[in-house]
């Protein structure tokens, strides 16, 4: 990133990552409560590689669509296509001053080392509470016991 682009940028620059696949509520609120923390949010939309990689999940909602969706969210500045598998590759192409997580990395071994590295680079860690209501992975379980059903359905029918 050029620092031209980065000095176009007003005040504090947040940066928020996610695979945001089946958008809900919780990503809303993720996004929200990062804004309201900084000037500028930029939001990293995990690439599907990085997804099957790193969290062994297929996306259902494709990477084009998903950066289309969160480039919408009024609360987000800039979206970008998060390829990084390091967090302070992030920092290095993007230079954000505020990195928000999900409090479940707080107190841990990872969540420990990465504000330990993000301090090095003057980056504040800061942490938000999930959305206990729902989740991608409680939609994920729905989707695959309606597809249980489905086939449960159909075999019924061809018996």
């Amino acid at each position: 990133m050029s620092d031209q682009h980065a000095a176009a940028r007003p005040g504090r620059v947040g940066y928020a990552a996610g695979a945001f696949d089946l958008f809900h509520v919780g990503h809303l609120n993720i996004l929200r409560h990062a804004k309201s923390a900084c000037d500028y949010l930029i939001a990293g939309v995990v690439s599907d590689e990085l997804l099957r990689t790193r969290k062994r999940i297929e996306p259902i909602v494709p990477l084009t669509e998903r950066l289309e969706i969160v480039r919408h969210i009024g609360f987000v500045d800039e979206a970008v296509e998060e390829t990084w598998d390091d967090k302070l590759q992030a920092w290095d192409a993007l230079r954000f001053d505020i990195f928000f997580k999900g409090d479940d990395w707080r107190g841990t071994a990872e969540g420990l080392r990465l504000e330990a590295e993000f301090a090095k680079v003057g980056v504040e860690v800061v942490y938000f509470p999930y959305t206990m209501s729902t989740s991608s992975t409680a939609l994920r379980r729905a989707l695959a016991q309606l597809e249980e059903q489905r086939e449960l359905d159909t075999t019924l029918v061809q018996a």
